[in-house]
């Protein structure tokens, strides 16, 4: 790697850390706030909503590394060419296509990235997320038990806690049941204990009384028991099992497609390959949008007002290549054989920016050609 490389290459790299790292807080930021009300505000600690924020992190990176390594490009392209030295290395012999060697190693570095976190890093944090999303969602303790009220658990449930010790036992409980349609029970009992059942949280009761009143007869029953157990999830009935997501699989598993996990996640082929043609496009993406904006940059000439016009064809064109990876992405998920239109968009940023460097150094070629 030659001097002027390293240089420009450690131009690109420096400013792709600093948009990557705005970029990432900008969206996390917005992430982080809904996060951070429906977490807290269900009784969630702060250590959970830093647990959620960070199985959050890979999926904002693997969206921002594009975005960030074509601003970066535009930016330096723009800098270098206000203080005139690429138009120095440009006079010295150096073709568009030389000058654009460092960026394609840059664009190669942020592919790399991207690799490993569309194939790795995003597919592991999104099942881990998975799963303790339902971990919390069955923890309904710190969603509404709360010691001296009365509450509502399920539909026709109505619950009251007198104490609950630290170390989560229920002291002094009263629980009415009203949804059988011929009776109605009464539970209350010294002690209690919130146990994660088959089918939902369930109301483990010791030492208690149960009443049961017939609505028919109006006859009342009472037994005294040492343990009862009573499901809160919902009248024993068994829930729907979870669905995944096909962006929680692995590449090979996504390629296989499996009948059992196209059950497990009531998926169409389509989807398992548009998903996994996908993590392959995305790091090409991430490879053609700086050569993109260098591309476009490069077919204006020096100005101490900058490239302005260059820099707005940069973006439209990178907007325009988005747009089709989005029109592809649609056209896959309804066609299993129509994986390929996946490719469709970082192919054209290729052939595009290889016009525009080609049609960047043709004024210099035909000035060279008339001083003969």
């Amino acid at each position: 790697m030659s001097r002027f490389d390293r240089y420009l290459l450690s131009q690109l790299l420096a400013l792709f850390g600093f948009f990557s790292l705005v970029l990432v807080a900008v969206y996390w930021v917005n992430r982080a706030v809904g996060l951070f009300d429906e977490l807290i505000g269900d009784g969630q600690s702060a250590l959970v909503f830093v647990e959620f924020s960070l199985l959050t992190l890979p999926n904002v990176i693997r969206l921002v590394l594009p975005i960030s390594a074509f601003a970066a490009c535009v930016y330096a392209v723009n800098r270098l060419t206000q203080e005139s030295e690429l138009v120095v290395m440009q006079a010295t012999g150096f073709s568009a296509f030389r000058l654009a060697r460092p960026v394609l190693y840059f664009g190669v570095t942020v592919a790399v990235m991207e690799l490993v976190l569309v194939h790795v890093l995003v597919p592991a944090s999104q099942t881990r997320l998975a799963e303790r999303s339902a971990e919390v969602s069955e923890n309904i303790t710190s969603r509404f038990l709360n010691e001296g009220r009365f509450m509502h658990p399920a539909k026709g449930v109505t619950l009251y806690i007198r104490e609950i010790t630290p170390l989560g036992e229920l002291e002094d409980i009263f629980l009415s049941d009203e949804r059988g349609t011929g009776e109605r029970l009464i539970y209350t009992a010294e002690r209690a204990l919130l146990v994660r059942g088959e089918t939902g949280p369930s109301l483990v009761m010791l030492d208690g009384v149960a009443q049961r009143l017939s609505r028919s007869d109006e006859r009342l029953a009472v037994t005294r028991f040492s343990d009862f157990a009573m499901d809160l999830a919902g009248g024993g009935r068994q829930r729907p099992p979870a669905r995944a997501d096909p962006g929680e699989l692995s590449t090979p598993q996504l390629l296989s497609a499996d009948p059992a996990l196209l059950e497990a996640t009531r998926a169409s082929p389509a989807a398992f390959l548009e998903e996994a043609n996908s993590r392959f496009a995305m790091p090409l993406l991430a490879l053609v949008a700086p050569l993109l904006g260098f591309s476009a940059l490069m077919l204006g000439g020096y100005s101490r007002f900058g490239l302005l016009p260059q820099m707005a064809l940069a973006v439209v064109l990178l907007i325009a290549m988005q747009t089709v990876a989005t029109a592809a992405s649609g056209v896959a998920l309804g066609n299993a054989a129509a994986w390929p239109l996946v490719y469709l968009a970082p192919i054209l940023g290729g052939l595009i920016a290889t016009g525009l460097l080609w049609q960047a150094q043709r004024p210099r070629r035909r000035r060279e050609g008339a001083a003969t």
